[in-house]
């Protein structure tokens, strides 16, 4: 029995409902995924007060969407409706258009909706993505300074001109392609037709492409006009910005061909009018060679023989205005250079002079002593410290100090198996506490001597909150808070003298997005693909979820349109620990200005390389400090440099998200630095602009480069990084906290020699005066070295210290045990009329809990070189027996005992007995009295007695630890 054709077609009837349903189901799905991240971005932003940040981007992504897609989709849509309402009745086709048009016809109404609504899809997306450029435009603020070729102000380069140019692209894309579908249509349809060499196009066809053409070249005749400002911010062989040949041939030259663009379109119009082509065509090529003739040829041809053979004497003013315009755009202009005629003989007393910067010398190394961080002070394996730490400097006892500082942060992985969902995201939460450490001191066997340290956190730097919810390496979402009179979940920290103990908190700020509904769970447990969120009852009505927690990525998220420096560090400002940020305004438009690879520009030993980086700038301001909560993760702006033209338009753009500087407490002011990422750029651009003589700049008689880390490998080596130090730079009156990086000649190959050339340091210290910046903060000196005269480079000094026969020695000794030793950061500090330099060198077992040691001190001065147990013994020894000064580490105090997990707080030098302490207290007196007795021994030369003091204080140390038990 056959079933019937209604039959058959009744199970495919009941299956399309169905097809229908699922793919509305599917769609709604999809668009609930969507909202849920949109509506967590609003609650996230709102919770941190920056949610008009978040609104204004979609409002202006939104409208520019919309004319984006409007501009592109009605001129499209006009063009094909007019080219197909205007075709010939009665056409003849011949017999493949005809098969086109029986397979396009059922199509066509969808072709004519279609092409143009998806064209305008594409031409909405990619203009809602220019939303900065455009506001900026709106918003655009004078600079004051007019360009030295067109007289504009340079806000015309910033803001205006990339603004028409995107304008002007877009609307030659819309107009090309109403231009190509009206051409298809019109054959399609007969209106152009094909007959052996001959083209026959119907009047309304031609009319229609007569005046889409004229359109077009207008366009580009515009375009080609602004092209003359842009030689202004192009690249050349020699300079950004116009030279000697754009000046005279390519501007001129642009302007002729904008000329010539016009009068063709002109002629495309006249087409349109009187049906005959012979003018546009002939004008079209006239156009084509012209721009041959006039655009390329001339230009190279006044390039080529009258620039080359004299370009010292013709690009003079253009290399002057490149150097002007370039030391301006980076802020080095007020760069104040200081002839350093530096000596190279140690004398006696050379130091003395020099005392305050001396006894400031750090001899901890932030990049080697993250693993004696970790071994004194991790305490448990959920805990850990950065691989860099951070240098900051804190008032003890009414005296700066340089330290070297992090945060205990938390460390997931260090869960093992407790990793679970509960634990990782409920129960382990924060990190806990600050820990710092003096640059300029070492205990008794190397280890670091900490101003702040211990679980719970004590020290030198007072009561704060200790608790790290937001730090550099916190997880990706922690939820935290209950009701109150609930038994605390979250561990606090480890207690007890074995650690067993376990001290829990509740977090009771406002940090994230509440979870105290289920439509907000719901939200969050989309958005990181856990039902967990959904249905752990853990998760309660005064819950939050804190997210994007990295102070760079958080500054970075509420503002945009900042470039944030690569590192931030933290202080414990006004009773909390803070991060600071620094964040920049920067800009690749500003006339003349010679252009920067940023990532490049900052890669160095401490900084990696980053991959595919498409930064090129040529402009920058630090026109914004950031501070970011450590406990709340709240995030604070402040206008650094208010009257920065780029910061100004922006806060047009987003009033009230940045506040003015006077809102900065003392406190906070004192910790500001001057950020790195910053000075190394500007140290890659006075390498070269240190010259303002344009015939020498020309001749690169005295180009300079950053000399390589002689720490990094001789196979890949890196530049070696700038430093923080408080020293007093020839010029100041007293010593500040400053950045500071070196110079060689650029040289490569056989010509290459790493001696010091310059002398590069900027004053880094912001004061401590509420909400008002130190006079001296930000001031450059370029010490600049006599060129007779031969000064090493950290890579001589680093080769004569590992060629030292003396000193392989007593390396070799160190490395008994298969112990390895470690050099740390080589510093080079102007005193005593020279450049001293100064390397710490650890010794590591290759235990599993070893960590660094500081063990010797090499110093250097000139061809003299001292390798001793600690940077007094060394200098003293350097220069004669008495270098004037006394380092920091003259009193190297007792060893701290690492603590074992868990323990609250570091053994005490006390031992709690009245009369053990007395006994203690004239034994360190002895102590004392040997280290004054061997150092005066050594002086004078007397071994004997040499020897006598070393096991003196050796028995005294002895007789020290028997009595505290070690």
């Amino acid at each position: 029995m056959t079933s019937s054709p209604a039959a058959a077609s009744a199970p495919r009837r009941g299956r399309a409902p169905l097809a229908i349903t699922a793919a509305i189901i599917a769609g709604l799905v999809v668009l609930f995924f969507i909202f849920a991240g949109l509506y967590a971005d609003v609650l996230w932003f709102d919770q941190l007060g920056f949610l008009s940040v978040l609104t204004t981007q979609w409002l202006a992504g939104t409208a520019l969407f919309l004319i984006g897609f409007v501009a592109m989709a009605v001129p499209v849509f006009v063009s094909i409706q007019l080219a197909y309402r205007l075709r010939p009745v009665y056409a003849k086709l011949n017999s493949q258009l005809d098969r086109y048009q029986q397979v396009i016809e059922p199509l066509r109404r969808l072709a004519m909706f279609g092409i143009p609504a998806l064209l305008g899809l594409f031409a909405g997306v990619a203009a809602s993505t220019r939303w900065q450029p455009i506001l900026m435009w709106l918003n655009r603020t004078e600079v004051g300074r007019k360009d030295p070729q067109f007289n504009l102000d340079i806000s015309f380069y910033l803001f205006d001109l990339p603004f028409y140019q995107a304008v002007l692209g877009f609307a030659s894309a819309v107009v090309l392609i109403s231009g190509l579908v009206a051409i298809a249509t019109s054959y399609l349809y007969g209106s152009i037709r094909i007959s052996g060499r001959t083209a026959l196009v119907s009047k309304s066809a031609r009319i229609q492409i007569a005046v889409t053409a004229s359109l077009y070249l207008l366009i580009q005749a515009v375009s080609i006009w602004l092209d003359q400002y842009s030689t202004l911010t192009d690249a050349g062989e020699l300079i950004t910005g116009a030279g000697y040949t754009e000046v005279n041939a390519t501007i001129p030259g642009r302007a002729i061909l904008a000329g010539i663009a016009a009068v063709v379109a002109v002629l495309f119009l006249v087409t349109a009018i009187i049906g005959r082509w012979r003018l546009p065509v002939v004008g079209t090529a006239l156009l084509i060679v012209s721009s041959l003739l006039i655009g390329s040829l001339y230009p190279w041809v006044i390039q080529r023989f009258q620039v080359v053979p004299s370009a010292k004497t013709l690009e003079e003013p253009y290399i002057d205005r490149n150097i002007d315009l370039t030391r301006d755009a980076y802020g080095v202009a007020d760069v104040k250079e200081i002839p350093y005629n530096a000596t190279t003989d140690a004398e006696p007393g050379a130091l003395r002079a020099d005392a305050e910067t001396t006894a400031n010398i750090r001899i901890l190394d932030p990049a080697l002593v993250t693993d004696s961080f970790a071994q004194l002070e991790q305490f448990k394996q959920y805990y850990k410290f950065p691989e860099n730490l951070d240098v900051d400097r804190y008032t003890i006892d009414g005296k700066s100090q340089d330290a070297v500082v992090a945060v205990r942060d938390l460390n997931l992985a260090g869960l093992g198996a407790g990793d679970t969902w509960v634990n990782s995201k409920t129960v382990y939460t924060h990190g806990y506490g600050m820990v710092a450490a003096f640059g300029n001191q070492r205990s008794a066997d190397g280890q670091p001597v900490f101003m702040e340290s211990g679980i719970p956190t004590a020290g030198a730097l007072g009561k704060f909150e200790p608790r790290v919810y937001f730090g550099e390496s916190s997880p990706a979402y922690s939820i935290v808070g209950a009701p109150e009179g609930t038994k605390p979940v979250e561990l606090d920290y480890p207690s007890g003298t074995d650690g067993a103990q376990q001290t829990y908190t509740t977090f009771d700020g406002d940090a994230g997005p509440k979870l105290d509904n289920a439509f907000n769970k719901l939200i969050f447990a989309l958005k990181f693909q856990s039902e967990q969120i959904f249905l752990a009852d853990s998760v309660n009505e005064k819950s939050q979820i804190l997210y994007d927690r990295d102070p760079v990525d958080r500054v970075q998220k509420v503002a945009p349109y900042l470039t944030v420096d690569s590192d931030a560090y933290p202080s414990v400002v006004d009773g909390r620990v803070k991060w600071i940020v620094d964040a920049y305004t920067t800009s690749a438009e500003y006339p003349y200005s010679t252009h920067v690879g940023l990532s490049d520009a900052i890669t160095d030993t401490e900084t990696p390389a980053q991959p595919f980086a498409l930064d090129q700038i040529n402009y920058m301001r630090n026109s914004v400090k950031a501070v970011v909560d450590a406990y709340d993760g709240s995030v604070t702006l402040y206008a650094w440099d208010a009257k920065e033209p780029i910061l100004q338009t922006w806060q047009k753009i987003f009033p009230s998200t940045v506040k003015p500087m006077s809102e900065m407490s003392g406190e906070l002011m004192s910790h500001v630095r001057y950020p790195a990422d910053l000075f190394k750029v500007q140290r890659e651009i006075l390498g070269q602009y240190h010259v303002t003589e344009p015939g020498s700049f020309y001749s690169r008689d005295d180009a300079w480069i950053t000399p390589d880390d002689p720490q990094s490998s001789a196979s890949n080596p890196t530049l070696q990084p700038p430093y923080y130090l408080t020293m007093q730079m020839p010029g100041q009156d007293k010593p500040s906290f400053s950045l500071y990086s070196t110079y060689i000649p650029d040289a490569t190959g056989a010509t290459s020699r790493s001696v010091l050339t310059g002398y590069l340091a900027v004053d880094a210290d912001a004061g401590a005066e509420d909400g008002k910046r130190a006079a001296g903060y930000g001031a450059l000196r370029l010490l600049t070295l006599p060129k007779e005269d031969t000064v090493p480079g950290p890579g001589q000094v680093q080769n004569k210290f590992n060629g030292d026969p003396s000193i392989s020695a007593q390396l070799n000794l160190l490395k008994q045990g298969q112990s390895k030793v470690l050099n740390g950061n080589l510093l080079t500090v102007p005193v005593g009329g020279g450049l001293l330099y100064v390397q710490p060198v650890y010794v590591q077992s290759t235990g599993e809990t070893s960590y660094p040691l500081l063990q010797k001190v090499l110093v250097a001065f000139g061809d003299e070189i001292a390798f001793e147990d600690t940077l007094d013994e060394s200098l003293d020894v350097l220069f004669g027996g008495d270098s004037g000064a006394t380092a920091g580490d003259t009193d190297v105090p007792p060893t701290t005992t690492p603590p074992a997990d868990g323990e609250e707080t570091p053994p005490k030098s006390s031992t709690g007995d009245p009369a053990t302490d007395a006994e203690l207290k004239s034994l360190l007196q002895v102590a004392k009295q040997a280290l004054v007795d061997k150092q005066a021994a050594l002086v004078a030369g007397d071994f004997a007695k040499y020897g006598a003091a070393d096991k003196r204080l050796n028995d005294t140390i002895a007789k020290m630890l028997a009595l505290l038990g070690q």
